[in-house]
């Protein structure tokens, strides 16, 4: 007989079968790591600024460029390494990463003078677009079951990042200087360079590029660590056969040929494909106001609760990088988030992605609504937190929905395009809703943030699908 009758499975029920268990621990961890180098490198612009400034007397322009020329070089970052990442295997994009991000944010630590502390802290912006990348790697690792709470559980590395910066701030700042904390905020970059070799590339996009017998290895190297088994019979892509069944496969025919497109010039373009275009368009205003709201919230915590900030000389947080309050403030803000992602985690496998979000969108509209007026201290930072807890919710629950509504040929350019419109979100947001506060227009901020999540509200609604528990393709 020239054929025989061969059992197969698909991909997503090998994951199904090997589970969530050790395998997926160590690629949280790996993919985390990533997450706190990025959460580190972004926070300590908080800091170093005024200390720059005093020591080499910048004007304020040349100030702000320092952390503008980072979100610059993270518009940049967050495609090129999506597109990589789609087009060359998700290793690559971490490497790449990796080595830019760690070896250039050493060298800042070094810098001779402004024009090379500038250049090189754009090179960092470029090495910090790891969140979408880091996000789709190890979404593809995880069983559809339970993916939801997994990648909130991710977001919690950011977190952590924050908190691990402004302890780091606070014990070196006081006693050395900016140098070394640059120096020290690079170590966890290098740490993800230094554990890359173990790092493997996820099965799905192996199967995506044709390299079956690849993808069927590493999904045996994850049942070993996981004390599981595969299913019986040969690893097919999702397109050749469906669940339970058998297949004739002739003798010497490949199993699948590959079908991933390496036409890279056309990924922007493929997102604004018809299938595509209302998710794509629907991602980006989300992100864009997501980012918005969560450092508006943040901002105004620091304007608002500050004694000191009257109306006309308002006193921004960024200009006391040497006073310990600024620590102590970074501390809560960032804790604030916890009780954020402990909700997003219970719900947005039970209800879906697309109620989560509207329901923390909608509790993040109520906690803002009093302060349309001004009201006490105390009651104004019970409701700033109450909205940057439900904020950072509704941030983390965009997170996990953006790679999962694209194929794998384009989930990292698709989630990274999304985050660095979310980043302009976050570079618009200070010249509006702060310059509103400091013109004693704090009604006018407020109704401008409650605008823009009424208007992300509607763009939930719009999405035309739910992904809870769907398979990715």
């Amino acid at each position: 007989m020239d054929n025989e009758v061969v059992p197969v499975y698909t991909l997503d029920e090998a994951l199904n079968h090997v589970g969530f268990g050790k395998f997926q621990i160590l690629v949280l961890i790996y993919a985390g790591l990533g997450l706190v180098a990025e959460a580190m490198e972004i926070m300590i612009l908080s800091f170093i600024g005024p200390a720059i400034k005093s020591e080499w007397n910048l004007s304020p322009a040349q100030e702000t460029l320092l952390t503008s020329v980072v979100f610059a070089g993270l518009l940049v970052g967050s495609y090129s390494w999506g597109f990589i990442s789609d087009n060359y295997g998700r290793r690559k994009g971490l490497l790449g990463i990796a080595m830019l991000a760690s070896v250039a944010g050493l060298l800042s630590a070094f810098s001779l003078n402004y024009l090379s502390l500038v250049t090189l802290r754009g090179l960092v912006g470029i090495g910090l677009g790891s969140g979408p990348v880091c996000l789709s790697w190890f979404l593809e690792f995880i069983p559809a079951s339970n993916r939801g709470m997994w990648m909130v559980v991710i977001s919690i590395f950011w977190t952590l990042g924050t908190i691990f910066e402004a302890a780091l701030a606070w014990m070196v700042m006081p006693r050395l200087n900016w140098r070394w904390l640059l120096a020290l905020s690079s170590v966890p970059s290098f740490a993800v360079l230094l554990l890359y070799g173990l790092a493997p590339e996820t099965p799905k996009y192996l199967c995506t590029a044709g390299k079956m017998a690849d993808a069927a290895h590493v999904l045996e190297k994850m049942a070993q660590r996981n004390g599981t088994n595969l299913p019986s019979g040969m690893l097919v892509s999702d397109e050749t056969a469906t669940p339970d069944e058998e297949v004739i496969i002739p003798e010497h025919t490949p199993l699948l040929s590959s079908t991933v497109n390496k036409s890279g010039s056309s990924s922007f373009l493929m997102l604004l494909s018809t299938e595509l275009i209302r998710t794509t368009l629907l991602l980006w205003f989300l992100f864009f106001g997501n980012s918005f709201i969560y450092y508006g919230v943040i901002l105004l915590t620091s304007e608002l609760n500050s004694e000191e900030a009257r109306c006309g000389s308002t006193l921004l947080l960024l200009e006391h990088a040497q006073d310990a309050s600024l620590y102590v403030n970074v501390f809560i803000t960032s804790l604030a988030e916890l009780p954020g992602l402990l909700l997003s985690a219970v719900i947005v496998d039970r209800v879906g992605r697309k109620i989560s979000m509207a329901i923390m969108s909608i509790l993040t509209f109520i906690f803002l609504l009093p302060l349309l007026t001004h009201q006490p201290v105390t009651l104004t930072t019970v409701l700033l937190f109450g909205a940057r807890m439900f904020a950072n919710g509704t941030f983390v629950v965009a997170c996990v929905y953006a790679p999962e509504v694209y194929p794998t040929s384009l989930r990292a350019t698709g989630a990274g395009i999304a985050s660095a419109v979310g980043r302009i979100g976050g570079m618009v947001c200070p010249l509006v809703s702060v310059g509103l506060v400091t013109g004693c227009h704090q009604t006018a901020a407020i109704f401008l943030l409650e605008v823009v999540i009424v208007l992300s509200i509607v763009c939930i609604l719009l999405f035309p699908f739910e992904t809870k528990g769907k398979r990715i393709d």
